[in-house]
């Protein structure tokens, strides 16, 4: 029997698949704890131990491919010149290769900020500023200033294409860098995939430094991406389909962690009403957001900070002081599970919220306008009212006894959030055995396969 096999290097857990080629069937799945702190292989083979418990070692693995967010994910720092367009748009470049953003920084650098930017715990550099033919000034200086101050990681420049040779001068033999296309060569224009596919290339290459992850390659054929690339890369495949069979179209992933939550969207996102006006940068079909203040344990306390504690525990019928001290515990000792009915409701809450707030943040939003022609409303970012799936992933959400009330936080309520572009009437899939990211990685080579099993494997609940 010839199988593929597909590893996940998470933050928490090792997961790997193994999928019957024939068949186009998933054989198993199974997961352990990932052994960062000493070394990853000692993860890898305990969860390929408990594979073969289930599975047996009757098959032969013809391809093994792999993603990694071990060791925090790969953390990129952008840098733009206007906040709202190249500084907004190389964010979204990096985001889109699956990364997350630590800190965006606008117009010229100072001391300070190139001080803080060498110091930093950044994986890569993203150096944007200014349209093709544009002023080049802003881009020059700074990246003059992160030669100057040391640099240590890749800087990807994606700018004014015009500044190019004079970028390479002051970078050579100084500063590890890799060219791409303007991520905004027009006003207005978005071109990010140049920048993502130059980001997904670094972190191939060098970015993958987990204690042990050096001895993954003579195991795994290749570490292919960053798992939220692929866990996008997935987004696609299923809503898109492929060239002889079609996907489900338009449909928001949610992936709820124990320290950020991430939405994924595959749609348009053009407005679906009339007299409503786009404002701001058009978006991409495949977007992607992270919440670093929206996570189930390592920064629980970030979000109950944000959160209305009276209204919350009035909402779930328990005591502020019984909510309170579940975040504590939880915070404290992050394997911490619930082990009572209330425990359990507080938890399905705050997975809720950490839904409601990411959607809102990630969607579009409606507001006022004033025109001779009378009130029309602008649109600022994407219109996701018709998306008809919301599929949920991670562990936060498919261990819960009802997680379909945890993406019901995704939904637009118009008596509550009537500005925001949430979908209106979405029907909600689950992710049973965590497969998405394994799917991304198959997609990259065979889309058609990748689609049968997730049609198959990520049901409606």
């Amino acid at each position: 029997m010839n199988c593929y096999l597909f590893v996940d290097f998470g933050s928490t857990n090792t997961k790997v698949t193994l999928v019957d080629i024939e068949k186009e069937d998933i054989i198993g799945t199974a997961k352990a704890y990932t052994t960062v702190e000493t070394d990853v292989m000692t993860g890898y083979n305990n969860a390929l131990e408990l594979l073969h418990k289930k599975t047996g070692t009757d098959y032969t693995v013809v391809k093994s491919l792999a993603c990694s967010s071990a060791a925090g994910g790969l953390k990129i720092i952008a840098i733009g010149l206007v906040p709202e367009l190249t500084s907004e748009a190389a964010k979204r470049a990096a985001l889109g290769a699956g990364a997350k953003v630590i800190h965006t920084y606008s117009h010229n650098l100072n001391k300070s900020e190139a001080e803080a930017i060498v110091n930093s715990n950044a994986d890569i550099i993203l150096l944007a500023g200014g349209t093709n033919g544009g002023d080049s000034r802003c881009i020059l200086h700074n990246a003059k200033m992160l030669a100057d101050y040391g640099v240590r990681v890749p800087v990807v420049v994606a700018g004014n294409k015009s500044a190019e040779d004079e970028i390479i001068e002051i970078f050579k033999d100084k500063v590890e860098f890799h060219l791409a296309e303007n991520v905004m060569p027009k006003i207005n224009k978005l071109n990010v995939e140049s920048a993502r596919e130059t980001i997904r290339s670094i972190f191939m290459n060098n970015i993958v430094h987990a204690k042990g992850m050096t001895h993954v390659e003579s195991n795994i054929d290749n570490i292919l991406m960053p798992t939220p690339a692929a866990v996008l890369k997935a987004a696609q495949t299923l809503s898109e389909g492929t060239e002889n069979e079609a996907g489900l179209g338009d449909l928001v992933v949610l992936d709820i962690g124990g320290a950020t939550t991430d939405v994924h969207s595959a749609a348009e996102g053009d407005p679906t009403q009339g007299s409503v006006f786009l404002y701001g940068l058009p978006e991409a079909f495949l977007k992607r957001t992270v919440e670093g203040d929206l996570g189930m344990r390592y920064s629980l306390t970030a979000m109950a900070d944000e959160m209305n504690m009276e209204v919350f525990a009035d909402e779930l019928g328990i005591e502020q002081s019984k909510i309170e001290d579940w975040i504590k515990r939880c915070v404290a000792a992050p394997a911490t599970l619930p082990q009572t009915d209330e425990e359990a409701r507080i938890e399905q809450g705050l997975a809720r919220n950490a839904v409601k707030v990411a959607v809102e943040r990630h969607c579009g939003y409606f507001e006022p306008a004033f025109t001779p022609m009378g009130q029309v409303f602008t649109l600022t970012g994407k219109d996701l009212s018709d998306v008809p799936y919301i599929v949920g992933i991670g562990g936060s959400i498919k261990n819960n006894t009802d997680p379909k009330q945890i993406l019901s936080g995704a939904e637009k309520k118009a008596s509550r959030d009537p500005m925001f572009a949430k979908p209106k009437a979405p029907k909600y899939m689950l992710d049973k055995k965590y497969i998405f990211a394994s799917m991304g990685l198959l997609s990259t080579f065979e889309p058609h396969l990748a689609l049968a099993i997730m049609k198959k494997e990520i049901t409606e609940i």
